[in-house]
């Protein structure tokens, strides 16, 4: 089968496009002039050369594609222009679906991230929870614009699409925020486990990639949503684990929230000024996203979708495996 994708030469695309091409289906994916597309490439992948904004370029590129996957976006906790947000992740977003309607396609898996659900009342929350007040970054702002738009487009021309919203996703290939502080924990770069009492909820990346196959696959996923995560644990149960499988040493200082607020408060206004990322990845819009924790429950995508999640600490060995063959030290 035909299938297209955007964000393939990303973390969770690249995944995606692996699972897609040991499935026999013919990739073809969209990339940028400066992307890298060699391991695309070596899949068999068609590479279509566009602009998330070229509609019609879009649309012809999906001529004969039967699904198509939307992963495109821009995802930063702090950016120098945070404009860029809304050009990528809203109106890019209504490029591809506007395209693939026009293209006429049977299927649109669009993942998302569990940032637009903000804060909903109740923990753990489910798919069925009403979003909370305004998601904490301006990514998670302009990815719950892209989705309410999605949805419009669903409930107004028949949009096709069904939409997944992962938590924190972990795996080899991480180089987001999630995968640096995996790697500065290792190195003994973080001084303590920050929020060490807020929830996350974890997903390896390969069932992220498992989860968007099979919502593609089944016929009765058009117009569901699905919550992606296993996994909940806060912050210093979370760090305790990549020590473990990295024999690293756990953190030892123990710094209040307060006091990393105010921090991130003073990082994001030096890094407003001199137009650098702040340190550590520890913006204003990272800590309250941290904060506050996306505490969820993703066992509806497992059933209905049918796979197991991979339990946190495989997939952190896997990632540390990565990293440190990467450094060269295996």
């Amino acid at each position: 089968m035909n299938v297209f994708i955007t964000g393939g030469t990303g973390f969770i695309g690249s995944h995606l496009a692996r699972r897609l091409a040991a499935e026999g289906h013919h990739l073809r994916c969209l990339a940028r002039p400066t992307s890298r597309v060699e391991e695309l490439r070596a899949l068999g992948a068609e590479i279509v050369v566009a602009d998330l904004h070229d509609r019609e370029g879009l649309r012809q590129a999906m001529q004969g594609c039967e699904w198509v996957f939307h992963l495109a976006n821009l995802y930063a906790m702090w950016h120098p222009r945070p404009e860029e947000f809304e050009q990528t992740n809203v109106e890019g977003t209504r490029c591809v679906m506007e395209a693939a309607l026009d293209a006429g396609v049977r299927k649109v898996v669009y993942v998302s991230t569990v940032a637009v659900y903000g804060k909903p009342d109740g923990r753990p929350f489910n798919e069925e929870s009403a979003p909370g007040p305004r998601p904490f970054s301006a990514y998670g702002r302009s990815k719950a614009a892209g989705d309410r738009l999605v949805w419009e487009l669903n409930q107004r021309r028949g949009l096709p699409v069904v939409t997944l919203y992962p938590g924190i996703v972990l795996g080899p290939g991480d180089d987001k925020p999630s995968g640096i502080y995996i790697q500065d924990l290792i190195r003994g770069r973080v001084p303590t486990p920050i929020f060490r009492r807020s929830v996350e909820t974890y997903a390896a990346v390969q069932d992220v990639a498992e989860a968007a196959l099979r919502a593609a696959e089944r016929p009765d996923t058009v117009g569901k949503r699905y919550l992606i995560g296993g996994e909940r644990l806060n912050g210093m149960e979370y760090a305790r684990q990549i020590c473990a499988v990295s024999g690293a040493r756990v953190p030892w200082m123990r710094l209040p929230d307060f006091f990393v607020i105010a921090a991130a408060y003073f990082f994001t206004l030096r890094s407003n000024f001199t137009g650098t990322p702040p340190p550590w990845g520890l913006s204003v819009d990272a800590a309250w996203t941290l904060y506050h924790g996306f505490d969820f429950d993703g066992s509806r995508a497992a059933r209905e979708l049918g796979f197991s999640y991979t339990p946190v600490r495989q997939v952190l060995a896997e990632a540390v495996a990565w990293y440190r063959k990467r450094w060269g030290e295996e």
